[in-house]
């Protein structure tokens, strides 16, 4: 009878045991783990994406174009329902902090303290972006022969910077003359400043006539983030299906031409990151492993996502209940950071140039780097944390800078990875304002 139980068939048991330990295991691992489940999803989109991809061909193009087009469906479905529900969770959301505040004059010390914050961090990575790029000097490894420009197009040649005429047209054009205008096209930061007038305006009403539109508030936002809780049940999915998609239309080679480039840029974010974490141990006191491990989630989510303003719920919840952040904060700060303050991309718009730059030979003065600055700080003020945005910016320094704009379309190929891991940045940067703000507020 023993020898019985060692029978092929007992061998088969225990087979089936071990693979249900395992799977049960695995379960218990990643039962509310959001991040593993998000890095299990990219793993297998990559591996997934690079074996439909072109470098293998495997699959016929044909098919792999329709394949890749249903693995991304609950990705382009996540980003709709986040889509969905973000204008009027930024808007609540920038109201209900301002009114959280305990006074005007508490809101006008934060105000102040987050204006000067983005505007430095924002100088300090657009000159972290040309120190690094005149560093390395990856423009010298890329035949601008590689290029092929078009100078029929009006919109690919270089002008002349914008006179003082239209930059006070811009200025004055951030407040909306319609506020539903504004709502319905999704003008970001008009939006915000919107809200920010309501908010104020709120704050000097008696509680009784306040009261009601703040109660709407309340509700539009419990009703935004339960269409956030249910688009994150998709996260996995989205990460999975959007990561195959990429590299299936991407491949391999148009990285390897790159590479140097793609370096010099990721070898800026990540001093940039260094850059946080030091004002994580200076200025809020706290362990700067501790908060990248209580980060980890939305870094990993915004990075899959390319898109800021698409993780704002999951930043704002990260902040309130894994960083302690005061939500009449995180709800002031975070989506005001989301239009605003865009470190990643800063810094990107300032290697780009350099390296376009070095590409077509051009020599940068001093006057025409000062202009970087202030075009990349400008440009990214306002601009909507939604994937692509940092080519739209870049655009418009090469023209100012007297760069051939159609250089763009030699890191187009590549700036979709990019774009992931200056978002990861951007997400960063907010968090830790957030949190040093907070420390400040704390501490008077």
């Amino acid at each position: 009878m023993e020898l019985r139980n060692f029978g092929p068939f007992a061998f088969a048991r225990l087979g089936r045991q071990a693979v249900q330990d395992l799977n049960r295991g695995l379960e218990q691992l990643i039962a509310g783990r959001l991040w593993l489940k998000i890095v299990l999803a990219l793993i297998l989109g990559v591996g997934c994406g690079f074996l439909m991809g072109p470098e293998m061909n495997i699959i016929p193009s044909k098919w792999s174009h329709v394949i890749v087009s249903w693995l991304a469906l609950p990705g382009q479905l996540f980003l709709s329902l986040i889509q969905l529900v973000i204008i009027p969770l930024v808007f609540a959301s920038v109201v209900l902090g301002i009114v959280s505040s305990d006074s005007i004059q508490q809101l006008k010390s934060l105000g102040l303290r987050v204006g000067v914050y983005y505007l430095l961090t924002t100088v300090i990575s657009v000159s972290l972006g040309f120190l690094v790029a005149y560093t390395l000097k990856p423009g010298l490894f890329v035949d601008s022969k590689l290029i092929v420009l078009s100078q029929k197009s009006d919109s690919m040649t270089a002008s002349s910077p914008p006179k003082l005429g239209s930059w006070t047209e811009v200025m004055s054009g951030l407040i909306p003359g319609n506020p539903f205008s504004a709502l319905v096209t999704g003008e970001m930061l008009q939006i915000v400043l919107l809200a920010i007038f309501i908010g104020v305006a709120l704050m000097s009403l008696k509680n009784e006539e306040a009261r009601p539109l703040i109660d709407l508030l309340n509700s539009f936002q419990k009703i935004s983030m339960t269409v956030i809780s249910w688009a994150m049940r998709l996260a996995p999915l989205a990460v999975f299906g959007l990561t195959a998609r990429l590299l299936t239309q991407l491949g391999l080679d148009a990285l390897v031409g790159l590479s140097f480039y793609v370096l010099t840029v990721i070898l800026g974010l990540f001093l940039i990151y260094l850059f946080y974490l030091l004002l994580i141990f200076f200025l809020a006191r706290e362990n700067p492993l501790i908060f990248m491990s209580k980060i980890r989630e939305v870094q990993l989510l915004a990075f899959s996502t390319s898109s800021s303003a698409s993780v704002m719920p999951l930043t704002i919840e990260t902040a309130e209940k894994k960083l302690g952040v005061k939500s009449s904060i995180s709800q002031f700060i975070i989506p005001l950071g989301t239009t605003v303050n865009m470190g990643g991309t800063a810094l990107y718009q300032g290697v780009a140039t350099v390296f376009l730059a070095q590409v077509f030979q051009i020599d940068l003065s001093l006057g025409q780097l000062s202009l970087v600055v202030l075009t990349a700080t400008l440009s990214t003020i306002g601009a909507p944390g939604a994937p692509g945005v940092g080519m739209a910016v870049l655009s418009v320094i090469l023209s100012n800078v007297g760069i051939p704009p159609s250089g763009i379309v030699l890191i187009i190929g590549v700036d979709r990875i990019l774009d992931m891991c200056r978002t990861v940045i951007n997400v960063t940067g907010d968090l830790v304002a957030s949190v040093i703000m907070n420390r400040f507020e704390s501490s008077q």
